[in-house]
């Protein structure tokens, strides 16, 4: 294995895994950190965490973990993925997990780069930008776990990291891999360890990856890692043999526990054409609705059925109140995972899961381990193949084009990659 990843939600890790597999490293998925070796063919390892909305000192342990395992693979290079739109409190736990694989690696000088122009996402005076608008304006700073009321990375960050912040501007990213390279070591001779660099199309990511090709460990988004394969390449790293792809044609079945702007437009155009099922917190909160009868109304409709628990803000906003955040996520999460469980053994072989912390657990409640990279549905969102009898979608919420589910669908049906 040459390049180590950990993510820090599912569906990050899976576009993680689509962007490094769409460059040519075989690139394989786990789910939380494996008991075994990985397989010798294996270029690429993932290790998906649910870690994001974890307490920092579990965070962190858990990632330690998974450094350590990656480690034991003989991975050359490291790398902690995050979402793209930064999710995390003041309090979070992304600089404290970047600071403790810091302290392991004895890194100096590393990039932070939640950069994706594929889907929007930009880095402009170290500042985040979801399309055409600051990230406190995209709709995160409505997030229910984790709100985004500020876009300076450097100054979010700065609450979180025991580390000085620096800052490579976006005139040094575009002047190339050499500038981007003296501007991280005039960073780090100023006593910057966390350094985040700008970044508004692929090209300058490429010319990131190619800065950091010496360097034990970056941080970012999956779209920075769209320039390391071919640090790798160069140095005869990875091998030229395409991964075998077998989709299914089994049925067909979509859950979505995502609140975001891109996911509700994607369950409304969804709505015009195929069943869907609006779950209602308090009925589960309250024990009147059970994850049986809504199974069986997925197994009882044509298409592609939908459960989702989908809504605006304010809906969201109101269940918090009323039974608490936490209670009202986990219960969320629980009902979905029992649904997943029920329709897979009911033989569903195609499952589409939308939102980070839904995807995370579904995948948990199932105990899938190893996931092979299949074809890219839309931009950061790969179909992956779990075993013969399933096929499974992870989209974050904030990803796909309005019409994901019924793409995604068809996607997963192809048998070649």
């Amino acid at each position: 294995m040459l390049l180590g990843c950990i993510g820090d939600d599912f569906t990050g890790s899976s576009d993680l895994a689509n962007t490094l597999a769409k460059q040519g490293m075989y690139t394989v998925l786990y789910s939380g950190i494996p008991n075994k070796p990985a397989a010798t063919d294996v270029e690429a390892g993932i290790v998906a965490l649910k870690s994001r909305s974890l307490p920092v000192e579990e965070a962190i342990r858990q990632s330690l973990d998974a450094l350590n395992w990656l480690k034991a693979q003989g991975c050359k290079q490291f790398f902690f993925k995050y979402c793209s739109t930064f999710d995390s409190t003041q309090q979070g736990n992304i600089g404290p997990v970047t600071d403790a694989l810091i302290d392991a690696l004895g890194a100096d000088r590393v990039v932070v780069c939640p950069a994706f122009p594929g889907t929007g996402r930009s880095v402009y005076q170290g500042h985040l930008f979801v399309n055409d608008v600051l990230l406190n304006e995209s709709g995160m700073e409505n997030h229910p776990l984790t709100p985004m009321t500020d876009p300076d990375i450097r100054r979010w960050l700065a609450q979180q990291s025991r580390y000085e912040i620096g800052h490579v501007p976006t005139q040094k990213v575009f002047a190339g891999s050499e500038a981007i390279r003296a501007g991280l070591d005039e960073q780090h001779a100023q006593g910057k360890r966390l350094i985040v660099v700008d970044a508004i199309s692929d090209e300058d990511l490429i010319k990131i990856g190619q800065a950091v090709a010496d360097l034990p460990l970056l941080t970012g988004g999956s779209g920075v890692a769209i320039g390391l394969p071919d640090n790798f390449r160069r140095n005869g790293g990875i091998s030229q043999s395409k991964t075998s792809w077998n989709g299914s044609s089994g049925r067909c079945v979509a859950l979505s526990g995502s609140c975001s702007k891109a996911t509700r437009a994607q369950v409304e155009l969804h709505s015009q054409t195929h069943p869907t099922w609006q779950i209602d917190l308090e009925e589960i909160m309250n024990g009147t609705l059970h994850a049986e009868k809504v199974t069986q109304w997925l197994l009882d409709q044509p298409g592609i059925p939908l459960v989702y628990s989908s809504a605006d803000p304010e809906k969201v906003e109101a269940g918090q109140k009323n039974y608490g955040r936490e209670a009202s996520a986990h219960a969320l999460e629980n009902f979905f995972v029992e649904i997943a469980r029920l329709v897979t053994a009911s033989g569903v072989e195609r499952l589409i899961v939308a939102g980070g912390e839904t995807s995370g657990a579904v995948v948990e409640g199932l105990a899938l381990d190893t996931m092979a990279i299949g074809p890219e549905i839309d931009p950061g969102v790969p179909a992956m193949w779990v075993n013969p009898h399933l096929v499974i979608a992870l989209k974050s919420g904030n990803f796909g084009a309005r019409d994901f589910f019924v793409k995604a669908a068809r996607v997963m049906q192809a048998e070649e990659l």
